[in-house]
């Protein structure tokens, strides 16, 4: 007869190295003290690459993940769940992370552990996957979705960059996200305002609770306050004879997000703003007070100052909304997010077309060089074109993304990656001559192009160590 194992007899190193999720454990300041056999194989990361790093220097590199839950717990104190991009070979692969603290008798934090899935490996449950979707109904059937929040966006939601910008949102957002501030986000139309609330939202305490969106500028004006606030039966004519539940109620408890609030027009303000501050609606043709628990989160495209000097936009309304301000950059003022979001519109493309895009370092310039009116929005969808049109090849003419970005085919590809005004402008000088040695057949030539003698040439050839 064998006898029974005990406390003593297991070897938990070993179970821990044969867990088929990855775990990463760091210590009190962040610094990763332990990853498993497994991290390496779902991630493709050597731990040679994070082991005795800290996750805040890891996150600021950009290179390895994004996002990530060790942060939040470390200012939290509390597990946090996250979704995070591991970012290996310039390739992004979606994943889960369950951040869970390991406390010391006072309560200050000791570890830190990190364990987490490939969200592809969920494939493994697709036997079993309505059920998953009616059990996960279950847990809370009165969540509200407004818009298209749904499976497909909550998978897009993700806020992708290495830039300084963006580097500084996400410390922004860890410190905001578990309060019940107002936020303000700004920013042109397409930069991802509604990602940064979407972060929010699930970054924050009331993640499990409704969250109701609301585009102030597609409702008719006249229909507005109704939709905001509500109504009584009869309020008005064509009023439904039971009267309706206003937004501001669907998200009692939970969040909700006015976007584009700087077209909202200046009566409908002042009800919104004494909302805000009394806590409590009336239905349109109603006396009742409702009261409210609400987070609030809005966003515009314009500029609200100036819309207060026109008159346009109430100065108390704007300090209510303008709790914490989030600003989001234009992306031609942050290529270096380029790369990074194209191969995550590369990736998700090609799960749902089926094709396969390979963008080279030149398809990458050109498009760093590019302005980019639309913003992100406007990378996306040139993203999904070039995947739909390499059907039978796994590239891309320049020519053809130079057409589609209306870009002249002689001009010069410039990436501003910063620096002083010296730096920037061998930078530009550097790209000019190599454009024009690419399509020159000596010297002599490229020098008559821009006005200037071979010998000059080149010295810029040997200055800039330009390869010819």
């Amino acid at each position: 007869m064998k006898k029974p194992i005990t406390n003593n007899d297991i070897d938990y190193r070993e179970i821990v190295d044969n867990l088929d999720e990855s775990l990463l454990i760091t210590d009190c300041d962040g610094r990763v003290i332990y990853v498993n056999p497994a991290y390496s194989t779902n991630t493709g990361i050597p731990k040679d690459q994070v082991l005795g790093r800290t996750v805040q220097e890891i996150l600021a590199d950009g290179s390895i993940f994004t996002g990530g839950a060790v942060m939040a717990v470390l200012e939290t104190k509390k597990k946090a769940y996250r979704l995070s991009d591991v970012v290996y070979n310039g390739k992004p692969e979606k994943g889960y992370v369950i951040g869970v603290p390991v406390l010391n008798e006072d309560g200050s934090i000791r570890e830190v552990i990190a364990q987490s899935r490939p969200i592809k490996t969920l494939r493994f449950l697709q036997n079993d996957f309505s059920q998953f979707l009616s059990e996960a109904k279950k847990l809370d059937p009165h969540t509200v979705v407004v818009d298209d929040f749904n499976q497909d966006s909550l998978r897009q939601s993700r806020l992708i960059g290495k830039s300084k910008a963006i580097k500084d949102i996400w410390t922004t957002l860890t410190r905001v996200a578990p309060t019940t501030a107002s936020v303000l986000i700004t920013g042109e139309s397409g930069c991802g305002k509604e990602i940064v609330a979407d972060e929010i939202y699930v970054m924050s305490e009331r993640k499990n609770k409704p969250f109701v969106k609301v585009n102030c500028a597609s409702i008719p004006m006249n229909l507005l306050e109704s939709e905001l606030f509500g109504y009584e039966k009869g309020a008005f004519s064509g009023a439904s004879s039971s009267g309706k539940k206003g937004l501001f109620e669907v998200a009692n408890t939970g969040t909700l997000l006015l976007d584009e609030i700087g077209d909202m027009p200046l009566d409908l303000q002042a009800k919104l703003l004494r909302a805000i501050q009394n806590k409590e609606i009336t239905r349109v043709g109603g006396t009742k007070k409702i009261s409210l628990d609400l987070r609030i989160i809005a966003s515009t495209n314009v500029n609200i100052k100036e819309r207060i000097k026109e008159g346009l936009f109430r100065q108390d309304l704007f300090y209510r909304l303008n709790v914490v301000p989030i600003h989001i950059p234009p992306l031609r003022e942050r290529p270096e997010d380029i790369p990074l979001l194209c191969d995550h519109f590369i990736m998700m493309y090609r799960e749902k077309h089926g094709n396969e895009l390979i963008l080279t370092d030149k398809h990458y310039e050109i498009l760093q060089s590019y302005s980019w009116p639309g913003n992100v929005r406007e990378l996306e969808n040139v993203i999904e074109y070039l995947t739909i049109f390499t059907k039978g090849t796994s590239g891309v003419e320049t020519t053809t993304l130079r057409g589609m970005l209306d870009m002249q085919e002689d001009s010069p590809v410039f990436v501003n990656h910063g620096g002083t005004l010296d730096e920037q402008v061998a930078a530009f000088e550097k790209a000019i001559i190599e454009d024009v040695l690419q399509n020159s057949k000596s010297l002599r030539e490229a020098g008559a192009k821009l006005g200037v003698n071979a010998s000059t040439i080149s010295r810029k050839i040997k200055l800039y160590n330009i390869e010819y």
